[in-house]
């Protein structure tokens, strides 16, 4: 069985972090995706820019070409037939065994450049020969297969959990022939796959190649968007990966949260190092963060900073409820005086002269309705029917009784109504006595009977 294992790791020594700890970023200055020291550019579209440039008299064009395969795979190849190719044309190139199709991606005299950033040279082994330019057989036959890989990953995906293998299968590449087929994993652990392949071999019935990449490759090879909104870099135009660690956010004065930090891949997300350089210029006026202000009413330690503001807040040791507000230049200020063993004057005196400019707020200067007039909550039925009961009238009663409360009892005729002051006068304290409550219960009635003919 043929058996080969391949394991990337895609970093370099230049960006590895200083013995001060400043990590040495991807030197960039914010410029991504347009070149540089770390050979980044487009890995999918490259605008050969001396394509129209003719060569000095008696100079031969460069005969290698740059080819790419399925998710931004690129290899040299030398074009020995001295073949007519332009950026586009479909060519069937030399593999282990058979050929495999690919798509010229660039030629001329960049391809140089890109050799000697990979460092490949000419003579290489690894620049393998252009057979011929593909027919529509080949097109064909290699799109047959292309449409193949799916139903293998998930078949494959079956066979690997059930021989119960720590391991992720990410994607399957058909050669263009479709006599060999490769398969890229992801895996934390050293993986015994012997078994797999045999499998894999005898369920597919092609030659097997296992392909060991890392989470980066990985989503680079998926694709996806990424939490800026756009595609993502590494998928697009990043061609390595730098090391990224947690001092890039932590000098850009972000906050550790792992899940703002990580990226598809679960990795933190390389364009930390982007504008990583950028702020590190501009740390460079700031006073260290572990330095401590001496003044009047005691010292006072760092809270936090706006970079872009060049504003700090210190607070002091003793009472740190309270924080306060200063411009770069007055912390300057004060480090002097501290240098020459003076004591600076309280914060709260800086703060007051540190001129807080104000937030412009919309104004509505042409005259167009309100942008929340549709957001207004609409009133519940129930609600709308108790506001339509209470502003209803009360009818007005016809009876000499309306006044009263529908609680009380019904008052009886006054028979003392027609009878002298003085009797009056004590019939109406014996009226002013509360009313007893009126009971539906029978029983109750017939005993309150007699009290009412005493009082008759």
């Amino acid at each position: 069985m043929f058996l080969k294992k391949y394991i990337h790791f895609m970093s370099c020594t230049s960006c590895s972090t200083k013995k001060d700890g400043v990590p040495n970023g991807c030197k960039s200055n914010g410029n991504c995706g347009t070149g540089g020291s770390c050979g980044s550019g487009s890995k999918l579209a490259v605008f050969d820019w001396l394509s129209n440039m003719t060569l000095p008299s008696g100079e031969a064009p460069f005969n290698i070409y740059e080819i790419r395969f399925k998710n931004g795979r690129k290899h040299f190849f030398k074009n020995t037939e001295n073949l007519t190719l332009s950026m586009g044309d479909v060519v069937a190139v030399e593999s282990s065994p058979g050929h495999d199709i690919g798509v010229v991606s660039l030629g001329g005299e960049l391809v140089k450049v890109q050799m000697k950033k990979r460092n490949v040279t000419e003579d290489s082994e690894d620049v393998k020969k252009i057979f011929r330019k593909a027919s529509q057989k080949d097109i064909d036959i290699w799109q047959s297969f292309r449409d193949k890989e799916q139903e293998t990953q998930r078949r494959g995906r079956e066979i690997i959990s059930r021989l119960g293998l720590k391991m992720k299968l990410s994607d399957i590449e058909y050669q263009g022939d479709g006599k060999k087929a490769t398969f890229y994993y992801t895996a934390d652990e050293r993986v015994d796959f012997r078994q797999l392949i045999r499998d894999l071999a005898s369920a597919f019935s092609i030659r097997v190649e296992m392909k060991q990449v890392g989470l980066r490759q990985e989503a680079a090879r998926l694709g996806g968007v990424g939490s800026c909104g756009r595609e993502l870099c590494c998928s697009t135009w990043l061609t390595d990966f730098r090391k990224v660690n947690t001092a890039a956010a932590r000098y850009q004065q972000l906050s550790l949260n792992p899940l703002k930090l990580a990226g598809q891949c679960g990795k933190l997300k390389c364009c930390l190092n982007f504008e990583l350089d950028t702020y590190l210029d501009a740390l460079k006026a700031f006073p260290k963060q572990e330095k401590v202000l001496k003044t009047e009413n005691g010292d006072a330690v760092f809270v936090k900073m706006d970079i872009f503001k060049q504003a700090l807040w210190y607070t002091y040791k003793n009472n740190s409820f309270k924080w306060f507000q200063l411009t770069l230049a007055q912390v300057n200020e004060i480090i002097a005086l501290n240098k020459n063993n003076e004591e600076a004057a309280p914060l709260e005196d800086y703060e007051s002269d540190v001129v807080v400019e104000p937030k412009a707020d919309f104004e509505n200067v042409v005259g167009q309705d309100s942008l929340t007039r549709f957001d207004a909550p609409k009133q519940k039925k129930g609600r709308r029917k108790n506001n339509h009961n209470k502003n209803r009238k009360k009818p007005v009663a016809n009876n000499k009784n309306a006044n009263q409360k529908p609680n009380q009892p019904k008052q009886k005729r006054n028979p003392n109504q027609n009878k002298p002051a003085a009797a009056n006068a004590v019939a109406e304290k014996k009226q002013h006595k509360k009313p007893k409550p009126r009971n539906n219960n029978k029983k109750n009635n017939n005993r309150n009977k007699p009290n009412e003919n005493k009082q008759d």
